[in-house]
């Protein structure tokens, strides 16, 4: 699969995963109840006004990412977040691509802690370069679904490798 295609096609897992992640560009990739990957080339849209990304942009990727985890780890049960911290080691300007993982650190019957770093891509390599961010993410589990509700895991499940 070319670059184009393999871009649209994390593009569109994107847009039916999460939509406000997908508003500001960032492209799911990997998707598993053990591992979440995904980037981001960072525009204007998400930078604030020293144009380098906005510290609220980085939490909103670890919610997102931690929570899609949690939910397939659950069984695509309802979880919510709790708290989220996140440290910020240094900055990603306009025209950066940063790389995200997710992963779980703990998966109880009634709660789920996610680790999320996000560091600078290597333009050399393509791979991981300076870490610019971790966050810890903590939810919920086993809530109730509403009725209206239970389809919400089906784009999930479309993408996930279990």
């Amino acid at each position: 699969m070319g670059d184009a295609t393999a871009s649209a096609s994390a593009s569109t897992k994107t847009a039916e995963l999460d939509a406000p992640l997908s508003a500001l560009g960032f492209e799911i990739e990997e998707v598993s109840p053990s591992r979440l990957t995904g980037r981001l080339v960072v525009t204007d849209t998400c930078c604030q006004p020293f144009k380098v990304l906005h510290g609220g942009v980085s939490a909103l990727i670890a919610e997102g990412l931690a929570s899609m985890g949690a939910h397939m780890a659950l069984g695509y049960r309802r979880v919510a977040g709790m708290q989220l911290s996140i440290n910020h080691f240094r900055s990603a300007a306009v025209g950066d691509t940063v790389l995200v993982r997710a992963v779980p650190v703990h998966i109880g019957r009634s709660t789920q802690v996610w680790e999320v770093k996000l560091w600078k891509m290597d333009v050399s390599t393509q791979g991981e370069g300076p870490q610019i961010a971790e966050a810890r993410v903590t939810l919920l589990c086993n809530l109730p679904v509403p009725d209206e509700m239970k389809s919400a895991g089906e784009s999930l499940r479309k993408y996930s490798k279990l």
